[in-house]
């Protein structure tokens, strides 16, 4: 009886445990699906929630919103430990500095590093993320590149070593000849010495033609490794300069032709040098002081050299990239050139900066030719003092002939590597700054830091008191300007020349960055979006429309070559320029030009409309749409803006004209940098009429910037 009530109380008590672990299991599911609803509403918000949540006047500002901090890796894992009762209600909207888990979420969808998975669902629907790899730099991608040419360098300097060694093959040669062959006269003792000289020689060109093979491979793993990031690095950093940055691929080539040069070859013998003084003073201690005293002169040549070089080859350096620039311009600005009868003075001002350039190079190269000769003159006479020297002593009988021929030999090939790098100072110098630029290049750009990959961006557009005083001027351009647009509305900004309008517009898609205050999109700062996904969410029609050499389907498709043709054809049909490109004799096949052509300018900044809307964007920046259109393309236009807005695209429209205005749900009016009217179209409509009947004048848009 009492085994009975111990197996009866053995099952009750294992009964209770696994009730305990069932119910430890669901409130484990319930914490994953409340988690699940969490995530979906810190990066969806409904329209009206947020119109109802988020007033103007209680916007919460981007220094106020709360930061994730970092996610424990076993939070998640205890989770299920959590007692329901202190668990915080995930399906409220509490803020992240009282929900841990709220915290640590965004951390750990971040560190999830799985394999790209496209997004099927439409938006509207259930927010799904984005897994992702890691994507390597342009730091990581500059380190690969050194990584493969240190270790390609290191395998050259090994070769160099064995090569060096073998070069003392010839005065051994001589020195045996003369002391042994010629006094013994022995036939063999000549053939067998020759026979190992000559094996010795061509393993020596065989391992110098391999550290030449492996040099100009490295130069092409250099190009392979650093082409593409120098160039994404150029176009993002030419946003906020004057595009010199794009000249950082010439210093990739003159990178190329260093690791090349025969400079860097004698760069690598230098270290060797030591070997072959160290055999000098083996055959005899005084003539190795000699090329002792020899080194350390050409050592100090090489120093002032340097010093007496470097300023004129960092002006020369400076002309030459201004020259280039305005070479550019040159090349972009052609046609009014031609037409002006501009071409005397644009090359009297690239003649001017290149003047400078040549004057400078004369300079540097007249110096270093100087120090050059100067090393040359001192390596020669170090050998004949070598040779009379050695010939005192050999009167003497302190040492042979054979041996003064040998050690003078040495000496020199002890000499010539040093000599070697004043004559191709230039080439290190130019390499060195090349390096330099390429290095601070890519450790610099924006696109160096890896971001969280979002879901699809509904269209909500919040701008938050953005302030915009560009470098190096003082002056404002744009001050306190805020406003909310939410998926599938439209404004329209107007206002009087200089106003602003276009470096608002600009700052709406991230080209320029604003000196305080914040743009964002679906409530994350612009800053903060991964920059590959946000560009294929946005539209932008500038207003110097410029088009691509290449097709018009390639244009349409923003050059993209893994897009299919539906994608272009309903870009084209939500533009409303199907039409008119199906009048051209080769269709979407036919080529246009860098400056558009054959295409006229209205044509032209249909097709780039076309740009614009490709791809489904959430939000479109159109500035000055219609400036080049005539009656049928401002009717095309204002059916692609019905278009977008049925597809809710949030549209932001630059215009002056009144024909768009009645496209629009909102109006803007910009003045000196400042908003003076933002309402609904109807109310700022009233208030501009109002206002120009109370100062006595016709109502009349400004004209267009």
């Amino acid at each position: 009886m009492k085994h009975e009530e111990q197996a009866n109380l053995r099952v009750a008590m294992e009964n209770g445990r696994q009730a305990a672990r069932g119910n430890e299991q669901n409130r484990f599911d319930n914490l994953l699906a409340e988690m699940e609803e969490t995530i979906l509403k810190l990066y969806r918000r409904e329209p009206e929630e947020s119109a109802t949540a988020m007033p103007a006047a209680e916007k919460t500002s981007v220094e106020e919103m709360p930061i994730a901090a970092p996610v424990d890796p076993e939070t998640l894992d205890n989770a299920a430990a959590i007692p329901l009762s202190e668990t915080p209600d995930m399906k409220t909207e509490t803020s992240a500095a009282g929900n841990p888990l709220a915290r640590e979420v965004g951390k750990v969808i971040e560190g999830d590093r799985g394999p790209v998975m496209k997004r099927e669902a439409d938006r509207g629907a259930a927010a799904s993320f984005h897994k992702r790899v890691a994507t390597a730099s342009f730091s990581d991608s500059f380190n690969n590149g050194v990584t493969a040419v240190r270790k390609n360098l290191v395998i050259v300097m090994g070769f160099t070593l064995f090569l060096n060694i073998l070069v003392l093959a010839i005065p051994i040669y001589l020195f045996q000849i003369s002391d042994r062959v010629l006094t013994s006269r022995s036939t063999d003792t000549l053939i067998m010495l020759t026979l190992v000289i000559v094996g010795a020689v061509v393993i020596q060109v065989v391992l110098d033609a391999i550290r030449r093979f492996i040099l100009m491979r490295t130069a092409v793993e250099v190009a392979v490794q650093l082409g593409a990031p120098i160039l994404s690095a150029a176009a993002r950093a030419s946003l906020n300069g004057n595009g010199k940055d794009y000249q950082v691929l010439g210093d990739l080539q003159q990178l190329r032709s260093f690791l090349t040069s025969g400079t860097l070859l004698s760069f690598f013998d230098a270290p060797i040098a030591p070997i072959f003084l160290v055999a000098v003073f083996f055959v005899h201690p005084h003539l190795g002081y000699i090329v002792v005293v020899s080194s350390l002169i050409l050592i100090c040549i090489a120093f002032i050299n340097q010093r007496a070089t470097a300023a004129s080859f960092a002006e020369a350096t400076n002309f030459q990239s201004r020259a280039m620039l305005h070479l550019d311009s040159m090349s972009r600005n052609s046609q009014i050139i031609n037409a002006l009868a501009m071409i005397p003075e644009a090359v009297r001002i690239w003649g001017r900066d290149m003047a400078g350039s040549l004057r400078a190079q004369v300079k540097a190269q007249d110096r270093n030719i100087v120090f050059a000769t100067i090393s040359k003159c001192s390596r020669l006479l170090t050998q004949v003092t070598m040779l009379g020297w050695g010939a005192h002593l050999a009167i003497d009988g302190q040492m042979t002939g054979g041996m003064v021929i040998a050690a003078s030999i040495i000496a020199g090939r002890a000499l010539a590597p040093i000599e070697g790098a004043i004559e191709g100072w230039n080439s290190f110098i130019q390499f060195r700054s090349a390096f330099g630029r390429i290095k601070n290049l890519l450790q610099t750009s924006p696109l160096n830091f890896e971001r969280l990959r979002l879901p699809t961006p509904e269209g909500r557009l919040d701008v938050d008191r953005i302030l915009y005083v560009p470098p190096p001027n003082k002056k404002v351009i744009l001050n306190g300007i805020s406003f909310t647009l939410m998926p599938g509305e439209s404004l329209a900004i107007i206002g009087n020349s200089g106003a602003g309008k276009t470096t608002l517009g600009k700052m709406l898609v991230g080209s320029i960055l604003p000196t305080s205050g914040s743009v964002r999109l679906d409530l994350m700062d612009l800053r903060n979006w991964d920059q590959r996904q946000f560009g294929e969410n946005i539209g932008y029609l500038p207003q110097d429309v410029q088009l691509f050499p290449g097709t018009i389907k390639a244009n349409i498709a923003r050059m993209r070559e893994d897009v299919t043709d539906e994608a272009i054809y309903d870009a084209a049909i939500l533009a409303d320029v199907h039409e008119l490109i199906a009048s051209f004799p080769q269709g979407y096949e036919t080529v246009v030009a860098g400056d558009g052509a054959p295409l006229s300018g209205g044509q032209k900044q249909r097709i780039a409309l076309a740009r614009a809307f490709f791809g489904s964007p959430t939000l479109v920046v159109l500035d000055e749409p219609n400036s080049n259109l005539d009656s049928q393309g401002d009717a095309a236009l204002t059916k692609a803006l019905s278009h977008a807005k049925k597809h809710k695209i949030t549209v932001v429209t630059i215009t002056q004209r009144p024909a768009l205005l009645s496209c629009v749900d909102k109006i803007m009016v910009l003045s000196n940098g400042t908003v003076t009217m933002f309402g609904s179209r109807a109310t700022v409509l009233e208030a501009i009429a109002r206002k120009n009947k109370e100062a006595g004048i016709m109502p009349s848009i400004e004209a267009a910037e």
